[in-house]
């Protein structure tokens, strides 16, 4: 059982940037794929991007333009999402979560969830 905390949320302005980290514990962080997902009031959970068990591949919702960046650091089992030029539309209650499969954009694929952490974009 892994158990997944997510922080560095807040408010920003629009054009910031912040960088969320989810503090994995209770398992081996090393053989988990990660991922973080967002979800907006009123909209379904979406993907944001994903990390593979060693952190060599790694990718980003194409919607994002190249803005977001997912990292790890097994040694810390820690997860990071650099979130750079932020948006108004980029406001969410944004989760990481811990699958086997990499690369996979469906929330089904993830076995364990943060309780995630609220980011908020002003213009």
């Amino acid at each position: 059982q892994v158990q997944l905390v997510e922080s560095g949320g807040g408010l920003v302005q629009s054009g910031e940037s912040l960088r969320l980290s989810c503090a994995a514990s209770g398992g081996t962080f090393s053989t988990y794929a990660m991922g973080w997902f967002r979800q907006a009031p009123g909209k379904e959970r979406e993907f944001v991007a994903a990390i593979s068990q060693n952190g060599v591949n790694a990718y980003s919702a194409g919607s994002l333009k190249g803005r977001f960046t997912i990292s790890r650091d097994n040694a810390e089992n820690t997860l990071y999402l650099q979130m750079n030029s932020l948006e108004t539309g980029d406001t969410a209650v944004y989760y990481c979560a811990a699958g086997k499969v990499y690369g996979s954009s469906w929330n089904g694929d993830y076995d364990y969830w943060g309780q995630g952490t609220q980011v908020t974009v002003s213009s």
